[in-house]
């Protein structure tokens, strides 16, 4: 789910990301030619009321102009009211012949080449009003200009022409631009902060079904099913068909279960007729030598039989929930000791050493006693197994105040890497090869009934294991009865 919470937060982000940067941009140009229009307005205006000035003055004074130092200048006064009202943008006065008469400080301040840029388009005298966008200063950059011709403030002014860039209008494009830089990257944490946020509850239902699946998918609670929330229909749609194919399964594993069951019990019979009918061929008198080989090979085969089947009953019952526990107080001490006596017996013709550790004190757990002596069994004889002549096995007990170990440990071949994962899995079995003594491996069901048990007692078994170096199986058990799982029927 948080690899689906992070994806729908990064579509979340990277749609919010666009919608602000289309929402700036159009804010931005918006603003842009608003900011242009304004400008213009502004410009005309002072355009206006300088000329509107100067033809005033002119019907006053009767003459604007005046040599100084042989250079003709505006009058003092009208050049000191241009500069009071004009000292923000770029306005040159120029005659006739296109020589400056006023240029207002900051036009005046310019390089020599800049000034000469902002002059040009009043030589000659232009014969119309006219506005646009030019760059007299790199430094400054574009800039808006109006250029008005002057005809009613005498011979000697020909036009004027006044500039200015965005920065002198209030609240310009670029100071807006600055502001929406400033703010997207928080209004954009923010946002992504909250929208992970509100994911979770919104992926709160798939959580609980994945957990509620893998609850199910254990093969011990293929009867349950999810629960169908009618007020969202697409979860709903999809756990109905959760359900369906829960229900599917269920029938399969009970039809299989309920086979394998009957086909194991209704399979005792006929072999216990057969090991007999084989078992007296072989204690009569009358057999021929011949046929006693061909029979102990019959008779081994048909144990082997009857182990298998029995296995699959023991499992078949388990996987249905019929397979109780006869649980009653127990000292583990005693089926540590006889397990091992029965290994030492197993191995004393391979020279295999078999040895066993217990607590001075009693380990007394309420267990199914024969359950967990098939449990030891099965461990000990495997360790016998594939431990090479000469090599050692031992079974260790330890207890603590809420749980009991059993380990059983060996100097054989070890179980390579690649197989630790499966050797609990149903009809496992290693190489022939890697045996002690290259017999038939068994069944494949006899650590997958130690799994069972350990687990229906509550517990756990784990293995370790390194090639050539041996194998440890450690089993743990709770000290108290409560402890057993829910798909175990205890038998007291």
């Amino acid at each position: 789910m948080a690899t689906i919470r992070s994806r729908l937060t990064a579509w979340y982000s990277a749609a919010l990301l666009v919608s602000l940067l289309a929402f700036a941009a159009s804010l931005y140009l918006d603003r842009r030619v608003s900011s242009v229009r304004e400008l213009d307005e502004r410009l005309a205006i002072e355009a206006d009321f300088s000329v509107g000035y100067l033809e005033n003055s002119y019907r006053v004074l009767g003459k604007l102009v005046h040599l100084r130092d042989g250079i003709p200048q505006l009058d003092p006064g009208v050049a000191n009211f241009f500069e009071g009202t004009t000292s923000r943008e770029y306005v040159v006065v120029t005659d006739p012949a296109g020589n400056v008469l006023f240029s207002s400080e900051p036009a005046a301040r310019l390089g020599f080449s800049s000034f000469q840029r902002l002059r040009a388009p009043l030589v000659p005298v232009p014969t119309e009003r006219s506005s646009g966008t030019f760059t007299f200063d790199p430094s400054i950059g574009p800039v808006r200009y109006v250029i008005v011709p002057v005809r009613e403030a005498g011979p000697e002014i020909g036009a004027l022409i006044v500039t200015a860039g965005d920065d002198v209008v209030l609240f310009g494009p670029g100071a807006l631009l600055r502001s929406m830089l400033i703010s997207l990257p928080l209004i954009l944490g923010a946002s992504i902060w909250l929208g992970y946020r509100l994911a979770g509850p919104s992926l709160k239902p798939l959580t609980t079904m994945r957990r509620e699946i893998e609850a199910i998918s254990d093969g011990q609670s293929l009867h349950r099913r999810l629960l169908v929330d009618s007020s969202d229909p697409q979860m709903a749609g999809l756990a109905a068909s959760i359900n369906r194919m829960f229900a599917r399964l269920e029938r399969s594993f009970t039809a299989l279960h309920r086979f394998t069951a009957d086909a194991s019990h209704e399979l005792k019979t006929p072999l216990m007729v057969l090991r007999s009918g084989v078992e007296r061929a072989l204690t009569h008198p009358g057999a021929p030598p011949e046929s006693i080989e061909a029979l102990d090979q019959t008779l081994e085969g048909v144990n082997a039989m009857t182990e298998l089947v029995d296995n699959l009953l023991t499992l078949a019952r388990a996987d249905e929930g019929r397979a109780p526990l006869a649980l009653t107080p127990v000292d583990l001490r005693e089926l540590v000791t006889d397990t091992a006596e029965t290994a030492g017996m197993l191995a004393e013709t391979s020279g295999i050493t078999v040895t066993f550790e217990v607590p001075e004190e009693p380990v007394v757990v309420p267990v199914d006693r024969t359950r967990i002596l098939q449990l030891l069994l099965n461990l000990a004889t495997n360790a016998v197994k594939y431990t090479p002549a000469g090599g050692q096995v031992g079974l260790e007990l330890t207890a603590s105040k809420t749980t009991v170990e059993v380990a059983v440990r060996d100097t054989g071949i070890g179980i390579a890497p690649g197989d630790l994962p499966h050797v609990f899995d149903r009809f496992w079995r290693a190489d022939v090869a890697r045996s002690r003594s290259g017999s038939p491996p068994g069944t494949g069901l006899g650590l997958a009934i130690t799994k069972w048990i350990a687990e229906a007692h509550g517990g756990r078994i784990e293995v370790q294991s390194r090639p050539g170096r041996g194998t440890q199986f450690t089993v743990t058990l709770p000290r108290e009865t409560g402890s057993a799982v829910d798909g175990a029927d205890s038998v007291k």
